[in-house]
């Protein structure tokens, strides 16, 4: 039997030990708030660090520039440079609404967006759509500094310009991250002027990445982030929490004109090749290869006796003389690795073909007739193959006529899925191509009745046309094609 004073004392310690425990608990948890809430605050303090040091690297930009009309009095958005996703591109990134009606005669506009500083003598990174056809740039420092700026180069094929403050010292310079090592979930920041608020950060975190299919650029490999990115964010820079530049806010999707939480950015090593380029040259000279290329499918894969996870693109035609033909490739080949990367669709391939030196030596590795090969070959110049075909014909220039290639993202803003051709995407007042009635978004199928699948063979064809001194041409507009006769000079 337990004795009265033992029952006692095991409840004295039986209470003893609950409240122990009650308070271990209690202050556990307020350890743990203590904890969580030290470490929301420090993440607070390192966007806060951040933001005091990348803030004087950005700057406003300020642009004038010339939108050329037509005789009917609607501006041309073939001749408008800020006109890079389509009518609404001035609304959405600019906050200006292009009118549909004006007097006649070039129209002077505003625009704005932003940029970041890259040399303590005064080179900035921006986008070609902010400054790419400018007739003046300001810039404007955190602080309200202002400077003339000069363009240095741009590259519509990417979005990437180069303007540089003159007589600049002892800048302040944002720091050039590897956009390759950016992880999904990482947090980033977006900072720019949007609607022109002066220096404004947004934070959200990178949402995916090498996106290639957004249909903006010739070249896209996108970072995609939900950090909010507005009209005038353009140009400006796409942060890591380390405070570097990964990405030049680009673009962002939108059906209101505002943020709806996708925005692009370009990738800084894309953005790095290219920069270098345009200090030292004013331009980008793009490798080129001299292939046809298309995914492969499922019925390709099998038609071809590939293994069904094969990741490649299809060779489908080689131009003559070029570096592909030199090297030994044939119609036929399937590419599964280009200079140590692994080729997964026409997009990537065209991006890493597009961004090797010209006279580069790369590797290449094939699949033909069922086995893998290793070749060899010297990158050709893309600029060289087009400025050869430019100094061979002015014949374009005669007729009034500004051409571009058909990529399929254009081909499906235009409606024109499965046709090969010539985009016209600007038509000179009182040109013959204008009295003939040719307007910008026509596209060039055929030249006396030759196809052209593309700007070099509507060139060849032209050439030929010199002896005759006229051009039959076939033109498509929207779902309805056509024939017009060009008499050459």
């Amino acid at each position: 039997m337990i004795r009265t004073s033992d029952r006692r004392s095991m409840l004295s310690y039986v209470v003893f030990a609950v409240l122990l425990s009650i308070f271990s608990s209690e202050n556990a948890l307020a350890l743990n708030g203590n904890d969580d809430i030290l470490s929301v605050k420090k993440t607070s303090q390192a966007f806060t660090r951040i933001a005091k040091t990348v803030m004087p690297t950005v700057v406003f930009v300020k642009v004038e520039y010339t939108i050329k009309v037509r005789r009917d009095g609607v501006p041309n958005p073939y001749n408008n440079p800020f006109d890079l996703y389509g009518e609404e591109f001035l609304e959405r990134f600019f906050g200006l609404r292009p009118p549909h009606s004006m007097p006649k005669g070039d129209q002077k506009q505003i625009g704005q967006g932003s940029g970041f500083i890259i040399s303590k003598d005064g080179y900035i990174l921006t986008n070609h759509h902010v400054v790419g056809e400018a007739d003046k740039i300001t810039v404007v420092l955190q602080g309200g500094k202002e400077y003339d700026a000069k363009p240095i180069g741009t590259d519509p094929k990417s979005d990437v310009a180069i303007i540089k403050i003159e007589d600049a010292k002892d800048l302040p310079v944002l720091p050039l991250g590897d956009s390759d090592a950016l992880e999904v979930g990482e947090w980033v920041m977006a900072i720019g002027n949007p609607f022109g608020l002066s220096h404004t950060m947004t934070v959200g975190i990178v949402s995916a990445k090498g996106r290639n299919a957004v249909g903006i650029t010739d070249y896209e490999d996108f970072i995609q982030t939900d950090a909010a990115i507005n009209p005038g964010n353009s140009g400006g820079p796409l942060i890591n929490i380390d405070g570097e530049a990964i990405g030049i806010n680009s673009a962002i999707f939108s059906r209101s004109g505002g943020y709806m939480g996708i925005g692009f950015a370009i990738p800084i090593n894309m953005v790095k090749i290219i920069k270098d380029q345009l200090i030292d040259k004013g331009e980008v000279t793009r490798g080129y290869l001299g292939v046809v290329i298309q995914d492969l499918d499922a019925d390709l894969i099998k038609s071809f006796g590939l293994a069904m996870e094969t990741q490649g693109v299809l060779i489908a035609d080689i131009s003559e003389d070029s570096p592909a033909a030199k090297a030994g490739l044939k119609r036929g080949d399937v590419v599964l690795r280009f200079d140590s990367h692994d080729v997964v669709d026409v997009r990537q391939f065209r991006n890493l073909v597009g961004l090797t030196p010209p006279g580069k030596k790369v590797d290449l590795i094939l699949i033909r007739n069922g086995k893998k090969q290793d070749f060899k070959l010297k990158m050709g110049s893309l600029n060289e193959e087009e400025s050869k075909l430019a100094s061979e014909s002015d014949i374009l220039n005669k007729l009034g006529i500004n051409v571009q290639e058909l990529t399929p993202d254009i081909a499906r803003q235009f409606g024109y899925d499965k046709l090969e051709g010539a985009l016209i995407t600007e038509v000179e007042s009182e040109s013959p191509a204008q009295a003939a009635g040719i307007r910008p978004g026509m596209l060039i199928l055929e030249v006396n009745r030759n196809s052209v699948k593309n700007t070099n063979e509507l060139v060849k064809e032209l050439e030929n046309s010199r002896k005759t001194g006229k051009a039959l041409f076939l033109l498509r507009d929207n779902k309805y094609s056509r024939y017009v006769m060009l008499h050459i000079e």
